[in-house]
């Protein structure tokens, strides 16, 4: 019994200390808006991350050459940040790395209106 808490521990150790995923690069995938009178909207989205330790930067927006500044944190394999439009307007992330997908939601106020989006992107292949 006493090997068997050992092995245990071990495993537990093995877990908790694998590294935590990198976020650098680009991303780019699907971004549903729910908009306030119940209709829906499919739009794409790409992001282009640098992730260094708990501090997440880059850009995201629309198209690939219709970007915005990306400032947030990591959290483990949790991405918060916030996107500034060049029309002011600020939009909140909050996504989770799951099966080499980043998903969650999206949120922010135009005009008074309440916008939410749900988010899945996948990391950019590149090609050599």
């Amino acid at each position: 019994m006493t090997r068997m808490a050992g092995l245990f521990v071990v495993v537990l150790l093995l877990i908790s200390a694998r590294p935590v995923e990198d976020f650098t690069g680009k991303w780019s995938g699907s971004f549903l808006i729910a908009r306030p009178d119940g209709t829906e909207g499919n739009a794409q989205v790409f992001m282009n991350f640098t992730h260094k330790a708990k501090e997440l930067s880059g850009t995201a927006g629309p198209t690939e050459d219709r970007q915005w500044p990306v400032k947030g944190t990591v959290d483990g394999n949790k991405l918060t940040f916030d996107v500034q439009s060049d029309e002011g307007q600020v939009i909140k992330f909050t996504l989770m790395f799951v099966d080499g997908h980043l998903k969650g939601d999206a949120a922010a106020e135009v005009q008074g209106q309440k916008l939410s989006a749900k988010i899945d992107v996948q990391r950019v292949k590149t090609a050599f």
